[in-house]
């Protein structure tokens, strides 16, 4: 690591000179102000002002490149992208909470960029605050070489705990549902008119929750209760946390061309199968990709192996449970697309020893299906179907355990 980024990452926790509090609360940003615009020969220039002075701290990602300011944390009420960029060096910008506690703005460059410099001034008076970042051109294999978050545990993730070994389950105990909505935070998912994903799915997640709890025989965790960013390795990561006998993640999609409408319910294709395997088996961290097992100290083969022993009892299972779903669902919730049961390589459903599935409730880009998600009745139709094909599958796969038993 280089001096200067060194320096950045340092830089989140130094109050400027002139203002000796630490910063607290939320910061909200003044949106009339903010802008981002060239600088100097090929460069661009953040300038980002708010009510007061906050925590953070930045870095760049390659692959696509991007920049990432990261705060501890920012109310970005009334800030448009489209006013914010003003320059064509920077092609998309994207902004919203990250973690709880944690905002995020991530830039996607339109040229290697490397931090030139990087300063908050605070104003001594009135303590509002002026962030200035300034970004000059660099050759590929340079920032290449400064890409990578920092290394800090203030803000990374804790280490997964040692679950240890996990006893096996009577026949009665409840089912554990791990439900997860789709996107959130600074990822808003699909976009139509005045809707966004993020929101649709997690009310739906609530509510489909507070029928699984009330039917009982279920227990029931949310990968997010609340509108923060959760990454897809840590979506599966808490399943296994939570001991999870089924995943569920919840989308509603937008098409940009073509018609399509009603629900569908995707598993992993049998071909993204034999790949995730081997992906998965890439991973540094691999302390929790099966339930009871440390994987850390094993070699890629015999991980490889082991995750495809489970994803050989995982798969029919899932695809079982797929099949009561669309059964239920189309009995007591729908309208389901014409082509209900699918496959498909979304990385949220490669848990090798949870069956996992993905349930399009709709798709916002059809005007019958965004009528049906804002309607509490529909979905509470939808629902029913949800809990009905989970109660299915449940008496049909004990049924098979205790045949595999004997």
């Amino acid at each position: 690591m280089n001096r200067l980024r060194q320096a950045l990452v340092a830089l989140w926790l130094i109050p400027t000179a002139g203002f000796t509090q630490e910063f607290s609360g939320l910061a909200r940003v003044d949106a009339s102000q903010s802008t981002i615009t060239d600088h100097a020969v090929d460069g661009v220039q953040f300038d980002l002002h708010f009510s007061q002075g906050v925590p953070f701290r930045l870095f760049t990602l390659d692959n696509p490149p991007r920049l990432v300011l990261d705060f501890q944390e920012v109310d970005w009420n009334g800030l448009q992208d489209s006013t914010l960029l003003k320059t064509d060096r920077i092609k998309q910008v994207q902004f919203g909470t990250y973690v709880p506690g944690w905002s995020r703005l991530v830039a996607d460059l339109g040229a290697f960029l490397q931090v030139a410099s990087a300063g908050i001034v605070v104003d001594p008076v009135t303590g509002s605050a002026h962030l200035t970042v300034t970004l000059s051109p660099v050759a590929p294999d340079v920032f290449a070489s400064q890409t990578g978050a920092p290394k800090d545990a203030r803000w990374d993730l804790p280490t997964p705990a040692d679950v240890g070994e996990i006893p096996t389950k009577p026949d009665d105990a409840p089912l554990v549902v791990v439900l997860d909505p789709g996107h959130g935070g600074i990822d808003p998912g699909a976009e139509q008119d005045d809707f966004v994903e993020k929101d649709l799915m997690l009310t739906f997640a609530r509510e489909l929750r507070e029928l699984l709890l009330r039917s009982g025989g279920f227990e029931v965790k949310m990968t997010r209760d609340d509108d923060h960013f959760v990454s897809l390795e840590r979506r599966i990561s808490l399943a296994h946390q939570a001991g999870a006998d089924v995943f569920i993640s919840l989308h509603a999609d937008s098409l940009a061309e073509g018609l399509a409408h009603g629900a569908t319910v995707h598993v992993l294709s049998r071909d993204a199968s034999d790949v995730a395997s081997a992906k998965l088996a890439e991973r540094h961290d691999r302390g929790d990709l099966l339930s009871g097992v440390d994987l850390s100290d094993a070699d890629d083969q015999v991980t490889d192996i082991l995750l495809d022993l489970a994803r050989q009892e995982t798969q029919p299972r899932t695809e079982s449970l797929a099949d009561s779903l669309v059964n239920s669902m189309t009995q007591t919730g729908g309208p389901m697309n014409r082509r209900p049961l699918r496959a498909a390589a979304f990385s949220v459903l490669k848990a090798a020893d949870i069956p996992s599935v993905l349930i399009e409730i709709g798709f916002m880009s059809s005007p019958r299906d965004l009528t049906n998600l804002q309607d509490p009745e529909w979905r509470a139709g939808m629902a029913q179907g949800i809990r009905d094909g989970l109660l299915s599958w449940r008496k049909a796969d004990l049924a098979q355990r205790a045949l595999v038993r004997q």
